[in-house]
């Protein structure tokens, strides 16, 4: 049930028998040769809406750009200041919860974002305990970070997987838009790894973008399994957030 697909008398409806959210979070950023520029976001959104499917769940707003600023030296890449990104989320989370909503799973796309959403979180207890708000519960999950699809990883591409412009993100892009799957010469296949600073280092120690991944491996097939692995996984994690006392 996505909320902006939505009329205002079903989600009137919706708050009398649920009073959770999806709340899809990603970003918008180079993904090597072959990975689209909107990868985490789409991965986000396509998987936060197949937890909504199978859960009954609203799926809010997908929150497109994120905290990318070491990848800023690659055309297309598109980034908020961390504070900025914090404002964008305490805005939807207390919008939303001005309507009566009160439990908020975050799926997120994006590593880069994962300290800033959690900070996020604090601000908006905060401000609420200090209104004497209604409490609200925030919960952060990324969708790649669970057994079904770690294993998946491990088994499909081993060490190649990497940890940016990965197979297995970029497969599930391919699975979620198969008429938009892009080829590239990789070279080498499996990028090299390590630790970077600022976006000029970045682009100087990782110059096509990809960290540790060999993205040519993603296959749709590969991503299919990948999604419906993540599904699988984040509809139980929001099954039990909603059944916390």
């Amino acid at each position: 049930m996505q909320l902006q697909l939505s009329s205002w008398p079903e989600i009137e409806a919706y708050l009398k028998t649920s009073r959770g959210a999806i709340m899809p979070i990603g970003s918008t950023e180079q993904h090597g040769p072959n990975g689209l520029i909107g990868t985490d976001a789409l991965c986000a959104e396509g998987i936060a809406r197949g937890v909504g499917d199978k859960t009954g769940a609203v799926v809010g707003p997908t929150i497109g750009v994120g905290m990318a600023h070491h990848h800023m030296t690659f055309p297309g890449s598109m980034t908020l200041k961390p504070s900025t990104l914090v404002l964008v989320i305490r805005d939807y989370v207390m919008a939303l919860a001005e309507h009566g909503f009160e439990r908020f799973l975050f799926v997120n796309g994006h590593g880069g974002n994962i300290a800033t959403i959690q900070a996020a979180f604090y601000e908006i207890y905060s401000e609420r305990r200090a209104l004497g708000s209604p409490s609200v519960r925030c919960r952060l999950v990324n969708w790649w970070d669970n057994p079904g699809v770690q294993r998946l990883s491990k088994e499909l591409y081993g060490v190649a997987e990497g940890s940016h412009a990965t197979a297995s993100e970029v497969a599930v892009t391919q699975h979620l838009f198969p008429d938009h799957i892009k080829s590239a010469e990789l070279d080498p296949p499996i990028a090299p790894s390590g630790r970077f600073y600022d976006a000029a280092d970045y682009r100087r120690r990782f110059p096509d973008g990809r960290i540790g991944s060999n993205p040519g491996l993603a296959t749709p097939e590969h991503g299919k399994q990948f999604y419906d692995a993540a599904v699988e996984a984040i509809a139980g994690t929001y099954a039990e957030f909603l059944a916390e006392a």
